[in-house]
């Protein structure tokens, strides 16, 4: 399989045999003017430390944790994630792309999004982006059916993060299943119901 490569808002390449740390959030978890301010802001730092330079990817990831603490705080939208049975139809989906679209490695609900950390064998049947794509669309459907709800359940644009080694990999494993307590929705990682770790 070769190198997928998509775009919406952001470029995505979704390479088979590399690791990738995803994070998905409900549609209306961020209004479009906090996703902008913080963009603004972003860009704003950025030109004042270095007015020439190019983005790298730590400044990147730096933007990420800024927007992830915004989405831990839960201050807009939905936040239905955690609810029982609502988890239960998110958790069932990621497990069931498991060893299909994807190897699945860790994964962390939380309120507002979702933290997944997958491997993408060489040899898939299926684009990462497609079972990405697949999931969303049925816990979508069985999301509104249970809450009697319409209309889109999740933000249509991710964010992907290729992992490029050992270290990094158990760096953002840490990070996905400390989130919980980072947020202040648990005082250790194992007693939060909503994540999942396969120990290699």
């Amino acid at each position: 399989m070769e190198l997928t490569h998509y775009q919406r808002f952001l470029p995505h390449r979704l390479a088979p045999g590399e690791s990738y740390f995803i994070t998905f959030r409900l549609a209306g978890s961020l209004p479009r003017k906090v996703v902008l301010q913080l963009i603004e802001e972003r860009e704003l730092r950025l030109r004042e430390a270095n007015p020439s330079a190019a983005v790298n990817p730590g400044e990147r990831k730096g933007f990420f944790t800024t927007f992830d603490a915004v989405l831990d705080r839960a201050n807009y939208g939905p936040c239905y994630l955690t609810k029982p049975a609502e988890a239960a139809i998110v958790q069932a989906a990621l497990h069931f792309a498991d060893g299909v679209g994807y190897d699945l490695l860790s994964y962390c609900l939380m309120p507002n999004h979702v933290h997944l950390i997958v491997h993408l064998p060489v040899d898939a049947t299926a684009p990462l982006a497609r079972t990405l794509q697949r999931l969303k669309s049925h816990t979508a459907r069985h999301l509104n059916r249970l809450r009697s709800s319409e209309g889109r359940v999740w933000q249509r644009e991710s964010y992907d993060h290729r992992i490029r080694n050992a270290r990094e990999l158990a760096a953002t494993i840490a990070y996905t299943l400390n989130n919980p307590v980072k947020a202040g929705l648990a005082a250790d990682w194992q007693q939060w119901p909503y994540s999942y770790w396969h120990e290699a």
